[in-house]
């Protein structure tokens, strides 16, 4: 990635190296609209934008406008005579490619530009901006043959959650083993991690030494092995197969490398072992050598990287922010730009947010601030139990919007309002609440709609017109509606099927070779049939389709008895369910329609660019925008499910939160075990990505920022005694209210059970009408036992390994006997213990523990 590609016809003016040493471009006409529109940059997001050539890490602090730098830097490379198609941005949502596109296009064409029809302009043309996953199936269906990967071919079908498991449930079933001792969804999630390690299935076995792993290499082999033969992949192959093609093909590599000279890419914190792989071999490696080394003389690479380690927290699901905290070692002579100043939150919430993440060590220290004045401080509030803390939250919103309203500030309706949480299980309770006061809210959860029985019935029929081969689709279809095959029948038909090595709907092709009853076969047969009709047996152009995607998704749905189906119901049913049923296939058609119209076939990584196309795929358009439209419905994530003109209160994750903000936040469940979860007790690794968790749910907030704890919350339907997360005394007391809003009466025994003779009602028990404030110095909430010892942190840590000493035998009431590991200092003096059931880190102050040797 040169730079050094000779501008096509497409190019607004000629690339000028002069203009590209001085980091100016060149005059022209449109010089004057591309500087007015960089007036509102400060000097920071300037550099960024105008540097040219060499790799680019870009530190962009939360709120500070990351966005913004991206699409002036597309946009200045685009002026300065760099051909749009030479340039891929990548990112991790379809809404925040979708934001990128606009926001380039109205840079450069126009705020009246709509960004769908950006490929009609020679400006814009051939722009790739994607998510990671959306580039590598284009890339794979465009190169399946050349990439010579076994089972794979351009009609393959993406699996979703939901397929990977009912496909990874027939190859336990076909192995003979319980899915209750091998649960589907735990063995997923090792081989997806297996996957982002770049672990084929011969690879993981390879490396598989105990009989657990030994396990799950039979396992993956055999799902491996079912997915081939449905000419499927999973998430995780789009990436693992991407990289191998790229790594083993360098024809593939060449061909992708000459198309794109400039890589830049969004949340790189983010990116796992294989997005970094494929990153690497796009923009050449200058430590690597042999034929994907870099790209030869100049200033190195054209990888422009944008991101915050701070708010690096998907370690769970693989990523590695090693990734960008060590880009300059990989990427040397790297510039480096720090974006500190944030746009979005008031001083009380950064200067909390700061002082929290410096507890952390892997991180890259950087200003946090901002030039805003004003805001209220942020609240942190100690509740009795969940039910007062969901009931404070509802009234806390309420509130919050009429001071918004009253101080004619942004925060005055619901939708401006949001709460976060570690886990969704802690949303049920805010449920129940916020419908008992009326608070209207929705909760994002990701791909709903798609989620719906007659959506994904109406899907899994397209999925098998686009790829006969998808059993999984094919399982979900065959007798829906009932069509006169039974159970048995099609078990087995797959078991013969499985037998052979076949797809199934080949199998079923040849029902007359299965001995199947006259009756059976003919059901049968007229199902070949009614899918034969759709794709005209191979030419995808039955009689009477039109060309036209929504035609063919129309047609597919009235002709499959989906819609008669659907219809009989709601005209015997008192429900609305199943009308609504009827309403969301209408919007499925919407949707194809909508896909149809907006789709820019000049976005396709795998087309060079220009005027022509040499390596056009010999594919029916039909097809092509079938496929194209399954891609994206299969690849849309949590965050595009948001939807900021809902006028309702946002529930959500704070996972889910990431890249979203909100004039007023509530983050409840700040305790030991909740925020930061359990799983921080296992490392500091952990335990700081957990702390990013937190800081990410803070800088979310604009106006208004309120975080509670409960000082008991049920598990398992037990009641339990809660200690208040360490993160609250890390946040410090600088413009910060902290208050005790806890019952005079404390309803619960010593033992963390409630007490059933207490009289009052549910609604004095959660504390309405009766909130009592009371001040709550961090790490002493009211009623705690008195500390170990006084005189300050190390003081105190002092006292507790003269009682505690390590390698003491210790008792505790819930996890029996331990042996003390450690003792760590700080507010709140911890116990590392190793019980039984593993290791734990325990407030001393709250632990209950007795020594007994």
């Amino acid at each position: 990635m040169d730079g050094s590609a000779p501008p096509g016809p497409e190019a607004p003016h000629q690339f000028d190296p002069r203009a590209q040493a001085s980091g100016e471009p060149p005059a022209s006409a449109g010089a004057a609209a591309l500087e007015g529109r960089r007036k509102g940059l400060t000097e920071p997001q300037r550099e960024a934008g105008l540097h040219a050539e060499g790799p680019l890490l870009v530190l962009a602090a939360a709120g500070s406008g990351k966005t913004r730098v991206i699409t002036r830097r597309i946009a200045s490379l685009i002026h300065r005579g760099v051909p749009p198609w030479s340039i891929l941005a990548l990112t991790f949502t379809n809404k925040a490619a979708g934001e990128m596109r606009e926001r380039v296009a109205s840079i450069l064409l126009g705020d009246h530009i709509d960004a769908s029809k950006m490929h009609e302009h020679r400006a814009t043309r051939g722009l790739t901006v994607s998510t990671f996953h959306s580039l590598c199936a284009r890339l794979l269906r465009r190169y399946a043959a050349e990439a010579n990967i076994k089972g794979l071919t351009p009609e393959y079908s993406i699996y979703a959650s939901a397929d990977q498991t009912a496909a990874m449930k027939n190859v336990l079933a076909t192995l003979g083993m319980d899915t209750k001792q091998w649960p589907p969804r735990s063995i997923l999630a090792t081989i997806s991690n297996a996957k982002n390690e770049l672990l084929d299935a011969d690879a993981y076995a390879a490396q598989a030494n105990d009989f657990y792993a030994k396990k799950i290499a039979t396992i993956y082999s055999a799902y491996a092995a079912a997915l081939r033969t449905a000419n499927a992949i999973d998430f995780e192959d789009l990436l693992l197969f991407t990289e191998r093609m790229l790594r083993t093909n360098e024809t593939i590599l060449s061909n992708c490398r000459d198309r794109w000279r400039y890589l830049l890419i969004d949340e790189y914190q983010d990116t796992n072992r294989a997005q970094f792989e494929i990153a690497r071999l796009l923009a050449g490696d200058p430590l690597a050598t042999g034929p994907n080394a870099g790209p030869g003389p100049g200033p190195g690479p054209n990888i422009c990287v944008v991101g915050d380690p701070d708010q690096a927290i998907y370690g769970w699901r693989g990523a590695d922010i090693t990734n960008i905290l060590d880009f300059e070692q990989r990427y040397p002579g790297a510039r480096t730009i720090k974006l500190g100043e944030n746009f979005r939150s008031t001083p009380a919430i950064l200067g909390a947010a700061d002082r929290l993440i410096k507890h952390n060590e892997q991180r890259k220290d950087k200003p946090l601030f901002t030039t805003r004045p004003g805001g209220t401080p942020l609240e942190v509030t100690i509740t009795s139990d969940e039910r007062k803390e969901a009931a404070l939250v509802a009234d806390w919103l309420g509130a919050a919007r009429a001071s918004a309203e009253k101080a004619s500030q942004p925060g005055g309706a619901w939708k401006d309002c949001a709460v976060f949480y570690r886990t969704n299980a802690l949303s049920r309770v805010l449920e129940e609440e916020f419908r008992a006061a009326g608070v209207p809210y929705i909760m994002a959860r990701g791909t709903a709609f798609y989620e719906r029985e007659e959506v994904r019935n109406a899907l899994a029929y397209m999925r098998v017109v686009a790829n006969q081969a998808d059993t999984v689709s094919l399982l979900r279809i065959v007798n829906t509606p009932a069509r006169g095959l039974s159970k048995a029948t099609v078990d087995a038909l797959r078991a013969r099927a499985n037998s052979e090595g076949e797809p199934l709907f080949e199998i079923m092709r040849r029902g007359r070779e299965s001995a199947l009853q006259p009756r059976t076969l003919k059901a049968l047969d007229r199902f070949i049939e009614t899918v034969d009709g759709w794709t005209g047996s191979g030419s995808f152009m039955g009689a009477g389709i039109s060309g036209s995607l929504a035609d063919l998704v129309d047609r597919v749905i009235r002709e499959s008895g989906l819609q008669a189906l659907y219809e009989k119901r709601a005209s015997g049913s008192e429900s609305d369910s199943d009308a609504e049923r009827l309403e969301n296939l209408d919007q499925l058609v919407t949707s194809a329609r909508e896909f149809e119209n907006e789709y820019d076939p000049t976005r396709d990584p795998a087309l060079p660019g220009g005027d022509e196309d040499p390596f056009a795929e010999d594919v029916p358009p039909l097809l092509e925008l079938l496929r194209a439209w399954l891609e994206s419905v299969a690849l849309v994530a949590d965050a595009d499910k948001v939807d900021p003109e809902s006028g309702a209160v946002t529930l959500m994750t704070l996972h889910a939160s990431k890249g979203l903000e909100f004039a007023n936040v509530a983050v409840v469940g700040l305790e030991e075990g909740v925020l930061p979860h359990f799983r921080g007790n296992e490392s500091e690794a952990m335990l700081e990505e957990e702390r990013r968790l937190a800081f990410v749910g803070i800088t979310r907030a604009m106006q208004r920022l309120h975080l509670t704890s409960a000082k008991y919350r049920q598990v398992r339907g037990v009641t339990e005694r809660t200690i208040p997360s360490r993160f609250l005394e890390e946040i410090g007391r600088d413009d910060v209210r902290f208050s005790d809003q806890s019952d005079d009466y404390d309803t619960y025994r010593d033992d963390g059970y409630r007490d059933d003779t207490d009289q009052r009602s549910p609604a004095e028990r959660s504390g309405r009408g009766t909130t009592i404030t009371r001040g709550w110095t961090p790490g002493r909430p009211l009623g705690a036992p008195a500390p170990i010892a006084s005189g300050g942190g190390n003081a105190a840590a002092d006292s507790a390994r003269e009682a505690f000493p390590p390698g003491c035998r210790v008792r505790h009431p819930q996890f029996g006997e331990g042996t003390i590991e450690s003792i760590q200092a700080g507010q709140l003096v911890r116990a590392k213990v190793k019980f039984r059931t593993g290791t734990k880190t325990l407030v001393l102050e709250y632990a209950r523990l007795r020594r007994i040797d």
